[in-house]
């Protein structure tokens, strides 16, 4: 006999699924290439605090002191879709829900129109466990440094725009940046 706690679970596991959306938020057999792991290395040229992107190398760095910087790998967006110039990070969120833009929806209905009405933050959303949130001008520019469920895309240039990276980094890099950074994308 089944468990009510089984039926639950085998309900919300059919949900994830039918959604298109990965069962699980990492896969066990996938593997970070080396230079993508978090590290300090030599960098200078920006004020303490501020995040640099480099999408053509797929590095984001978070400048520490006059010359030391921790660097971590992305997934940046498509030819075309990629946020450009200066921002900051206007708020964060910890297990961020979703919903797909307009733009999306419009490029794409077949694959995002089904999530029109938002995705709840959780394991399986495609913005991870963190989200930093980008500002202009005080205003949304609907980008984000998020986590991924998908750790496959980091050293790609595959999102909508926004700067992808592995769960377990982009929480290091929200317990370390406050709302107001800012950040420059090359």
């Amino acid at each position: 006999m089944i468990s009510r706690r089984g039926l639950l679970f085998g309900i919300g596991a059919g949900l994830a699924t039918s959604c298109g959306l990965p069962a699980y938020a990492h896969d066990e057999k996938f593997k970070l290439d080396e230079k993508f792991e978090p590290q300090s290395i030599s960098f200078s040229g920006y004020e303490p605090g501020t995040i640099i992107i480099d999408p053509k190398n797929h590095f984001l760095y978070l400048q520490l002191e006059a010359d030391m910087a921790r660097r971590y790998g992305v997934g940046v967006g498509r030819s075309g879709l990629a946020f450009r110039g200066q921002a900051e990070v206007g708020r964060k969120a910890k297990w961020p829900s979703w919903t797909p833009t307009a733009n999306m929806i419009r490029r794409n209905p077949k694959k995002y129109g089904r999530f029109a009405k938002g995705v709840p933050g959780g394991p399986n959303n495609p913005l991870g466990s963190r989200a930093l949130y980008l500002y202009r001008d005080g205003r949304d520019t609907l980008y984000r440094i998020h986590g991924t469920t998908e750790p496959s895309s980091i050293g790609r240039s595959v999102s909508n725009g926004c700067i992808r990276m592995i769960n377990d980094h982009v929480e290091d890099l929200y317990e370390r940046v406050p709302v107001g950074a800012r950040v420059v994308v090359l």
